[in-house]
Formats: C-alpha cells, sequence, structure tokens
C-alpha cells in the first residue's frame, strides 16, 4: 500500500478463502476495495479494526436468480427487504429477474421502471436481467444496450394468467432470439421444462383428481427438463448462442449439458439449495412452502447433484428467490398454490454447511459456485467475485463451528416464510460487508443506510 495510507477498515486474524487456497490472512480495505492481504498487519492504522479470530472468511455471494417483484407488485416482496434478506444470508450482489413485475422488464421503459424502484432501496449491489418473450424481439438490443446483464426466457408457463405478465417463447420466439442475442455477445438463461409435457399431465392429473405433492412432482417429470435442454442446446448449435440453464434439478441435466460444453459450447449449469437441502419427501411435511418448478426430487437424485458438485460439473448455485404472500401458498389442491422458494436468506449457510461442514468439499470450491464462477460468466470478474487486491471487499464471515435452528423471527424478507424454518443450519453468518461498509451483523442486523448500486453491464 502506498505511503501506509490509513486504512478504512482492517479485518485480522480470520481464516481467508482465496482463489485456490485457504490462509490466515489480514485485509485491508480503503475506498471500498481491497488494497492490502497478509499476514502480521498489527502496524497499519485503520479507522476501524475488526478481530475475525475464529472465523471463516469468503468473497460475498453472486445470487444471479432471484425474483424480488418489482415494480407494480404491491404487497409481494420487493426491494428493500429482500435486499435485505440478502445481506442477512451473506450475499453481496443479486441479478433480479424480469418476471414478477409489472410491467415485466422486457422494454428499456420498463426497464427504467424498475431501476427507478430500486434506487437507495438495496441493502447490497445489483444487477438486471432483461426478458425474452413472444412479440419483443426488437426489444432485445435496446435492453443489450440500457445494460442489462443478459436475458431470460421460459419454455414453459410462469404460471401467471395476467394480461400484461410474462409469458414463455415459442419455438419461433426462441430460435429468432438466439440468433439476435448471439449477435449482441450476450448470455441467454434459460427455464428448461417442456411446457406441452408439464401441461398435458398437469391437466390429467386435475382431471382425475390427483392433486397431491406427490402427484404434482409427477407433473413435471426429469424428462421434460431433459427434453427443454436438448431442445434449447440444438437451438444453440444453430446460432452461436450462450445459454445458461437455470434451476436444473437432475444429474441427467446435468450431464447433458457438461456434454456440449465438452464439445465446445458455451454453457453454463446453475443448481439450487433447495434441490440439495430438501426432497421430494419434504413436500408431505412442509407443504406448499417447499414448492417449486422443476420440483424437489428424491433422495437419490439429492445425492446425485452433490456428487457432480464435487465433481466439478456445477457452475454455480443461486437462490431461485422466488417469495410470494403467505395466502398464495394456501390452496385447495397443491397445483394450485404459489410455486416458488423464498430462500435466499438461508443459501450461504446451507451450501457451506451442507457441502463444506457436513460432506467436507473444499471451501474454495464452494466459493467458486457462490461468487468466482457467477462473477466471470456475467462479466463482474473485474470487481467482484474473489477476494483479491483491487477487487471490491464484498466480504462475508461465517463461524463454521456455529450450529442453530433457523426460526420465523429471524427472517428479514417481506413473508415470513421459508423451508427452512425449523431446520437446523450447521453454520452461521457473523457479518456482511458491501464494498467495505459493513450492511449487516448478527447482533446488531442491518445497517442503517440501502447504499446497494447498480451495476450496469
Amino acid at each position: 500500500m502506498v505511503g501506509r495510507e490509513k486504512l478504512d477498515v482492517l479485518i485480522k486474524n480470520g481464516s481467508v478463502v482465496l482463489k485456490d487456497e485457504v490462509r490466515m490472512l489480514g485485509i485491508g480495505i480503503k475506498a471500498g476495495r481491497i488494497v492490502v492481504l497478509g499476514e502480521n498487519l498489527d502496524d497499519i492504522e485503520a479507522n476501524s479494526v475488526v478481530d475475525a479470530a475464529g472465523l471463516t472468511i469468503m468473497a460475498g455471494m453472486i445470487d444471479v436468480h432471484v425474483h424480488l417483484n418489482e415494480p407494480g407488485l404491491g404487497e409481494w416482496e420487493g426491494f428493500e427487504t429482500g435486499s435485505a434478506a440478502l445481506a442477512a444470508g451473506g450475499c453481496t450482489t443479486y441479478v433480479d429477474m424480469p418476471l414478477n413485475g409489472i410491467p415485466p422488464t422486457v422494454t428499456v421503459n420498463a426497464m427504467h421502471q424498475k431501476l427507478a424502484a430500486a434506487e437507495g432501496r438495496s441493502y447490497v449491489d445489483y444487477a438486471i436481467w432483461g426478458g425474452l418473450v413472444p412479440g419483443k424481439l426488437h426489444e432485445l438490443a435496446p435492453l443489450a444496450e440500457a445494460g442489462v446483464v443478459g436475458f431470460k426466457a421460459f419454455m414453459s408457463s410462469p404460471g401467471d394468467p395476467s394480461e400484461d405478465a410474462f409469458r414463455e417463447v415459442d419455438d419461433y420466439t426462441l430460435l429468432e432470439g438466439m440468433k439476435i442475442i448471439a449477435g449482441l455477445g450476450k448470455v441467454l438463461a434459460l427455464h428448461a421444462e417442456s411446457e406441452p409435457i408439464v401441461a398435458k399431465l398437469g391437466q390429467a392429473m386435475r382431471a382425475e383428481g390427483r392433486l397431491t405433492p406427490a402427484d404434482y412432482v409427477a407433473s413435471r417429470p426429469i424428462i421434460a427438463e431433459l427434453e427443454a435442454i436438448n431442445r434449447a442446446l440444438f437451438y444453440a448449435e444453430q446460432t452461436g448462442c450462450a445459454l445458461h440453464f437455470v434451476h436444473i434439478s437432475s444429474e441427467a441435466g446435468i450431464n447433458l449439458i457438461t456434454a456440449a460444453r465438452e464439445r465446445g459450447m458455451n454453457v453454463t449449469v446453475e443448481t439450487c439449495p433447495h434441490y440439495l437441502a430438501l426432497t421430494a419427501a419434504d413436500l408431505d411435511r412442509k407443504g406448499a412452502v417447499a414448492k417449486c418448478s422443476p420440483p424437489l426430487r428424491d433422495a437419490e437424485e439429492r445425492a446425485k447433484l452433490w456428487n457432480a458438485i464435487a465433481e466439478g460439473r456445477v457452475d454455480m448455485i443461486s437462490s431461485d428467490h422466488s417469495p410470494c404472500p403467505a395466502s398464495m401458498k394456501e390452496a385447495d389442491n397443491f397445483f394450485d398454490a404459489w410455486g416458488g422458494i423464498a430462500g435466499a436468506q438461508s443459501s450461504v449457510e446451507l451450501i457451506v454447511g451442507e457441502g463444506h461442514v457436513k460432506r467436507g468439499l473444499p471451501l474454495t470450491l464452494i466459493s467458486e459456485l457462490l461468487a468466482s464462477g457467477p462473477a466471470r460468466r456475467f462479466g463482474l470478474q473485474d470487481s467482484k467475485g474473489e477476494i483479491r487486491i483491487g477487487a471490491d471487499a464484498d466480504l462475508v464471515l461465517i463461524d463454521l463451528n456455529k450450529s442453530y435452528t433457523l426460526e420465523v423471527e429471524q427472517l428479514y424478507q417481506r413473508h415470513k416464510h421459508s423451508p427452512y424454518v425449523g431446520e437446523e443450519l450447521h453454520c452461521k453468518i457473523k457479518a456482511t460487508y458491501v464494498r467495505g461498509r459493513l450492511v449487516y451483523e448478527e447482533s446488531e442486523g442491518l445497517s442503517e443506510s440501502m447504499q446497494g448500486e447498480w451495476i450496469r453491464h
């Protein structure tokens, strides 16, 4: 550090997770960036000195798959409470999805409305997805120019019947959209389930009066995921479009994507904490709070997903935080309940706890999945995703020796339901820093100000 200038923050005595190793280091922060990494930093002055003895320090999570439901949805989550949950959960940057807002982010005007809703109301930094929907192909280039990180499309129905809601793509829109997105140099993220398969199976279940959680799972089988993945990969081969498959729930799906990457395609795959921590059997116990699509799978499939992670076949883990008012989880049959899991606050604790504490996966691999992998894929790696000199001081301090049971009162999200309430989590987040600012501390809670910034891509 030039001239031994006084630091803003010095975090000492922590076990720091770097790209390829874990070391006992001090971290010096100035003007929001890491400027010193080293041992024996006691002679350096700082305005704030934090003793992280006994704690593990990781790069903050970059959650590329959240639904914060603004603008226009009133009683839904919102940037303030959604980002609060993310901050308390060790996430320092998120990318908000284009649906579940009115209007959805499929035009530049809609994007500006979303950014206006977010300004001054986010505890952590954020970027924005644009949407690929029928009838809006001409909007893709303007959205790219305006600064979206990429585009999201649904290959099955998003489930909102209202006239101005986000719509799934037809094959023409998917193919032509890929051609345009490839030319723009952006990534297309896909919800990959075959609408013809899941729609017909769902209709048949309803007609037969089969309305249980197990019937819902059976209506969205793994083959529906595989068909959609195969179709999208075929289109991408023809167009050269970069793809990112969100919330993949099966090892077979991961294998298809891995094979495509090995033959030279530009494709990545994400899975989610709920597929790694829960199984379809939990739906009977927990009910619609654990309903999502694709649905939870069985314990054998969960074990296969963990194996795929250990072998490096998964690129990243994201929450798919999809909250709703509690009343929407209450329905006469399971098919009518809202399908989305509100779990953003628990992602880091679940993956570190289940992956490292219980299964012994290296913390460097966990950090790759939660931070550096997403940063590289979506062009954030110059400043985020890794603990190194020059990077933003986006940090999460974790106690690996503290287990606890999550209680409703501990949730920061607007609607206090989560499938992880009542579950034992095998580590505890102590503090979260965004660009060197303390935004969450276990005993004090959230910071008073919301200074999260939009990352224009």
